[in-house]
C-alpha cells in the first residue's frame, strides 16, 4: 500500500541526495608597494621561441610569410612592443650541411613512431633561401642561430656562416629592423659521446678547443667584434655538471679560459637547455608531478651555482631551449591545461633565481608546443591519422600571453616571488617605474574529471613599504575546465583558439574592493591590476 511504498521512496531520494561542498581556505599575503632591492627586472621576450631547424620554412613561410605564426607572435608585440626572441637550431643544427643547388631546405627524416610521431631530421640540406626567409618574420625580431659543431666540418660551418650574414644583411631584413644577436656554435655538445659522434675520451677540454676553433673561423668570417650587433653564445649544454670542473658546465669552462680566448671574448651570454622530465622511452609522466610548486623550484634551484658563476663573469644566463617533458613531450601532460599553469609558475620563477630569458622549444607536431603553425595530418599524441588539424594556439600558449600582460609596455618591469606558506598557491608581484602595478596568483592543484567539489583558496592582501595603499583590483581569469583540458581555455572569458590566432569574444574583467580579497579556485590563473 501507499504507506509502505512511501517511506521506502523517501529513504531511497535520501540515500542519493548528497551534497558536495566545496572547501574554501584563506591565507593573507603580503605586499611591498614599491619594489624591493633586487627585485627581478623583466624585458617584454622573456618567454621566447626555439624552434626546431629542420621544418624552418614551414613555421617562416617560403614564398610568402605564415600569417598564422606571425599573428600569434603580433599578438605579443599588441601587449609589450617586443616580439618573442627566436631561436632557430636545436638537435637538428648539428645535422645541417649547405648546398648552393638547393633553393630553402631538403630534408630526410626517419620512420614516425608512436612516441615520437612527429621525428627530427636526420639530415638537413639548406640553400639561400633557408636564411632569406627570416625576412618573414615581424619587425624588429631578434634572431639566435644555431651552426654545425657535432659534424667537426669548418666547411659547411664557413658556409652557413655567409648564407647567414647575405640574410641579415639584405634590404629586406635590414629595413625590418630583424637583427641576429647570436651565433650558437653546436647544439648540446655534452651529449655528443651519447650520439656516437665523439669517441669515449670526448670531455669538456676537447670541446672547448673545437669551439675555439670553429667560433674563431666563424667570428672571422662574420665580421663579429666586441662592437658589432651579433655577439656568440656560450655552452648551450643538456645538463650541467655544476661545480664539477671535469665535467661539462659553465664553471668547467670557465675555469678552461674560453672567455680570455679571441672568440671567447664575444661571448654575452650563457645558454643552458632543461627538461622537467623524459619521454624519451615513452615512460609516463604525472601531470600533477609537472604543475607541483615545489617540483618547479627544485628543478630550477639546482641551476643557481651555474648562474651565480655566469653573472659574475659580467654574462647573462637564460634557458636557450627548455619546456615540459623531453623528446616533444608527454602525451595528455604536456598539451593540457596543466601545462599552461606550469608554464607559467615555471618562466615567473626563473627570474627569482636570475634566468633573464626562456626559449620554449617548438617543432612541427610536438606535443609541448605552445603554437601548432601547419596544419597536422597525424596525431601529436601517437601518430595515428587524423582529420587535419588547422593551425592552432595550444593551453601552454596563454600562460605566455599571461605573462606578457604581466610584464606589459612600460620598459620598467620589475617582479618579485611573494611569501606564500602555501604548498599549491604561487604568487608573483610586478613593479613599473619602482610601483607595484600588478600580481599573479596560480593554484597548481590539478583539477580532473570526476574530482568532487572544486576546492578554491581565498587571498586577502596587506601591504608593506611607502606608498598609496590600493583602493581596488581589477582581476582577469584564466578559466580552466580540467587540468586535462587541451582546448576551449578563456582568459579574460576570451579565447585565442580561433582560426587566424587573434584573440576574440568579449572581455571580462572582475572589479573589486581591494577589502573583498580574491578567491582563486584549483587548476586556475588569475592576473590582479591594483588601483
Amino acid at each position: 500500500n501507499q504507506e509502505d511504498i512511501m517511506p521506502r521512496f523517501m529513504m531511497w531520494c535520501t540515500h542519493f541526495i548528497t551534497l558536495v561542498v566545496p572547501i574554501v581556505s584563506a591565507i593573507e599575503v603580503t605586499i611591498p608597494l614599491t619594489a624591493p632591492l633586487g627585485a627581478a627586472p623583466l624585458k617584454g621576450n622573456l618567454v621566447s621561441l626555439s624552434i626546431e631547424q629542420d621544418r624552418w620554412n614551414e613555421w617562416a613561410g617560403t614564398t610568402e610569410p605564415n600569417t598564422f605564426f606571425n599573428n600569434v607572435l603580433d599578438n605579443f608585440i599588441q601587449i609589450t612592443n617586443a616580439p618573442p626572441f627566436v631561436r632557430i637550431g636545436a638537435d637538428s643544427e648539428d645535422h645541417t650541411d649547405f648546398s648552393h643547388d638547393v633553393e630553402y631546405e631538403e630534408d630526410i627524416f626517419p620512420p614516425s613512431s608512436t612516441i615520437t610521431p612527429y621525428p627530427e631530421a636526420t639530415n638537413i640540406t639548406v640553400g639561400q633561401g633557408f636564411y632569406d626567409i627570416i625576412s618573414h618574420l615581424p619587425n624588429g625580431t631578434q634572431v639566435h642561430w644555431g651552426l654545425n659543431l657535432r659534424e667537426y666540418n669548418i666547411t659547411a660551418a664557413y658556409l652557413e656562416t655567409i648564407a647567414l650574414m647575405n640574410a641579415f644583411s639584405s634590404p629586406a631584413v635590414l629595413e625590418k629592423h630583424i637583427d641576429l644577436k647570436f651565433i650558437e656554435i653546436g647544439n648540446e655538445a655534452d651529449l655528443y659521446h651519447k650520439h656516437k659522434s665523439r669517441n669515449s675520451s670526448w670531455n669538456v677540454q676537447e670541446y672547448v678547443s673545437e669551439w675555439e676553433e670553429f667560433a674563431y673561423n666563424v667570428s672571422i668570417t662574420a665580421n663579429l667584434s666586441k662592437l658589432s650587433c651579433t655577439k656568440l653564445i656560450g655552452a648551450a649544454f643538456a645538463g650541467s655538471s655544476h661545480n664539477n670542473l671535469s665535467g661539462f658546465s659553465p664553471q668547467a669552462i670557465f675555469n678552461l679560459g674560453i672567455l680570455e680566448s679571441p672568440a671567447g671574448q664575444l661571448i654575452e651570454t650563457i645558454s643552458q637547455h632543461h627538461y622537467s622530465g623524459s619521454f624519451c622511452t615513452g615512460s609516463g609522466a604525472a601531470l600533477q608531478d609537472l604543475m607541483t610548486k615545489s617540483y618547479i623550484r627544485g628543478n630550477l634551484s639546482a641551476f643557481v651555482p651555474d648562474i651565480e658563476a655566469t653573472l659574475a663573469n659580467g654574462l647573462k644566463y637564460i634557458l636557450g631551449e627548455t619546456n615540459s617533458i623531453s623528446c616533444h613531450g608527454a602525451p595528455n601532460v604536456s598539451n593540457t591545461a596543466g601545462a599552461a599553469l606550469w608554464l607559467l609558475d615555471y618562466t615567473l620563477y626563473a627570474t627569482q633565481v636570475g634566468i633573464s630569458r626562456m626559449h620554449f622549444h617548438e617543432g612541427i607536431g610536438y606535443k609541448y608546443n605552445l603554437i601548432q603553425p601547419v596544419t597536422l595530418n597525424y596525431s601529436i599524441l601517437d601518430g595515428s591519422p587524423i582529420t587535419p588539424l588547422a593551425p592552432h594556439v595550444q593551453p601552454a600558449y596563454y600562460a605566455a600571453i599571461i605573462v606578457a600582460e604581466a610584464i606589459g609596455s612600460s620598459g620598467t618591469t620589475q617582479a618579485v616571488e611573494i611569501s606564500i606558506d602555501e604548498n599549491n598557491v604561487s604568487g608573483y608581484a610586478f613593479f613599473e617605474h619602482g610601483s607595484l602595478s600588478k600580481a599573479v596568483f596560480i593554484n597548481t592543484v590539478a583539477y580532473f574529471s570526476g574530482a568532487g567539489a572544486r576546492n578554491s583558496t581565498h587571498i586577502d592582501f596587506s601591504f608593506t613599504g611607502l606608498g598609496c595603499s590600493p583602493n581596488n583590483t581589477s582581476v582577469k581569469t584564466l578559466k580552466i575546465g580540467y587540468a586535462s583540458d587541451t582546448s576551449n581555455l578563456t582568459w579574460g572569458g576570451q579565447t585565442y583558439e580561433t582560426s587566424d590566432g587573434r584573440v576574440s569574444g568579449p572581455l571580462t574583467v572582475d572589479v573589486l574592493p581591494i577589502s573583498s580579497g580574491i578567491d582563486l579556485q584549483e587548476t586556475e590563473a588569475i592576473l590582479v591590476t591594483f588601483s
